[in-house]
């Protein structure tokens, strides 16, 4: 119970700085995905169903608020999240260099799925242009702010299961 309750704040505290703080921080119009950085931590730090629940409800968090149609985003977080959770056998806390690459992977992948139903199948065909002033400045943004954010994310998951192998313990 205590671990959903911090991830329901984790997801919480994440939009609320994805849709607010970040936005007045924009660069050029772009902000990082908060979001993404989170189903993906989740992902590989827990496993495949932990990081697609929680890609889920960030998903649905924002089809709520931002979205034209309802589970569009949830499910593709939810896809980010469960991809993620294949290199859980392979994530080790003190090393950095997976959990970047695998969240810089996530947003392109984002991007590219946004681009491809929002705008593609519109008939916008100016592929360069979005992948030059769109998907990669926010491909950078979202890394550098993900690099503080994997710390917290860790060190808040670290405890989570410190307490639970204790309160475990007890029970043995």
């Amino acid at each position: 119970m205590r671990r959903k309750l911090y991830v329901f704040l984790i997801i919480a505290v994440c939009f609320l700085l994805q849709c607010t703080l970040f936005q007045a921080l924009a660069i050029a119009s772009i902000s990082p995905n908060l979001l993404v950085a989170v189903a993906s931590s989740f992902g590989f730090m827990r496993g495949r169903k932990e990081g697609m629940w929680i890609g889920f409800f960030s998903g649905l968090l924002l089809d709520i608020f931002y979205g034209s149609v309802i589970g569009f985003y949830a499910l593709i977080y939810a896809y980010i999240g469960y991809v993620n959770g294949f290199f859980r056998k392979w994530f080790f806390p003190d090393d950095i260099k997976l959990p970047l690459v695998l969240i810089a992977a996530s947003d392109f992948s984002y991007s590219m799925l946004v681009y491809l139903f929002l705008f593609l199948l519109r008939g916008k065909l100016q592929f360069t242009y979005y992948l030059l002033h769109i998907m990669l400045p926010e491909l950078v943004y979202t890394i550098l702010v993900a690099i503080i954010l994997y710390f917290i994310i860790l060190k808040i998951n670290q405890n989570l299961e410190m307490i639970e192998k204790r309160s475990a313990s007890k029970f043995v």
